[in-house]
């Protein structure tokens, strides 16, 4: 099969189209032939040996965790799935679905959202996933909340301003100034444009903030949170793992970090939302497999405006 690999970390340049082996597939999963795959950071990040701690040098390596395609193979124990059936999905980590054929474990896929194409199929699960944890595992959302998203038209940041408002939340958008119309497309009740307007120097206090882009401090949100307000953030810095230790113990603001956690169930759900019309993707650029070293750069200049498709694979 086709598939794009690294031999080792570094720049856009080690993403070689080559070819590979087949995957073998687990008896608990699915052997899928990929039709569209999308670009998360996490995946140039670990192109570029960020998580090499635990990645480690096993080369080489196909990355990439989103996935959409038709199951061709059915592990012995699976029990949900049959050949034929279009799903949507995560691989395991650190990837896998750069290519032709995907191995998809059956407890990290759901049938795809029967209004979505595959390339838009594929720009959901670790995204949306994101999302949804952090509001509503982590942020216990709850109707008629004041919750405000910083970063707003990035790939979280667009199913976070949905999802709060599926919950019944009112929904404070942060982004820069060409994507006002946009974030209020999507439902925002509000729209801060930060090149103009500092939301934390507002007088406006929030039951949730969440830092999709992870570009604003805790130490900077708190006079904008609520006293027994929620701030979360995409990545674990530390006066993010600080307060979230003592605000164990305390009674108080919290902070906490999302690290998401592909499972079935909110796939489902999510399938589920986007039936309804309460949830959809937008897509800023597709770019076949061949090009994905074009689809990382245009990632990491942090230009996106919803989320990067990947086309091609085993279509």
């Amino acid at each position: 099969m086709k598939a794009v690999i690294i031999r080792r970390y570094g720049a856009t340049d080690v993403l070689q189209y080559e070819e590979l082996e087949q995957p073998q597939i687990k008896p608990d999963e699915l052997l899928v032939r990929v039709h569209a795959s999308s670009v998360n950071p996490i995946d140039w990040k670990t192109r570029k040996g960020m998580l090499s701690f635990l990645t480690g040098n096993k080369f080489p390596m196909i990355l990439g965790f989103d996935v959409a395609g038709e199951v061709v193979a059915v592990g012995s124990q699976v029990t949900r799935f049959r050949v034929g059936d279009a799903i949507y999905g995560s691989t395991k980590f650190p990837g896998g679905a750069y290519a032709e054929f995907a191995a998809v474990p059956e407890n990290l896929a759901a049938l795809k959202p029967k209004n979505l194409s595959y390339e838009e199929a594929a720009t959901v699960p670790l995204a949306a996933m994101t999302a949804l944890q952090a509001l509503r595992d982590l942020g216990h959302i709850l109707p008629r909340q004041k919750v405000l998203i910083n970063g707003a038209a990035g790939g979280v940041g667009m199913f976070a301003v949905q999802i709060a408002k599926a919950f019944n939340a009112e929904v404070t958008g942060v982004c820069s100034t060409k994507n006002l119309e946009f974030v209020k497309s999507l439902g925002a009740d509000r729209v801060i444009d930060y090149t103009e307007q500092d939301f934390t120097a507002e007088m406006i206090q929030y039951d949730i903030i969440f830092d999709a882009v992870a570009k604003r401090s805790l130490a900077h949100c708190k006079k904008v949170l609520k006293p027994n307000g929620v701030y979360i953030s995409t990545l674990p810095t530390p006066d993010v793992l600080i307060q979230g230790f003592f605000s164990m113990f305390f009674p108080g603001q919290k902070a906490k970090f999302v690290m998401e956690k592909p499972n079935a169930q909110d796939l489902v759900y999510l399938k589920e939302l986007i039936e309804a019309g309460k949830v959809r993707t937008v897509i800023d650029r597709t770019y076949p497999l061949q090009e994905l070293a074009a689809a990382h750069a245009y990632s990491e200049s942090e230009r996106t405006v919803g989320k990067i498709a990947i086309s091609g694979g085993g279509v």
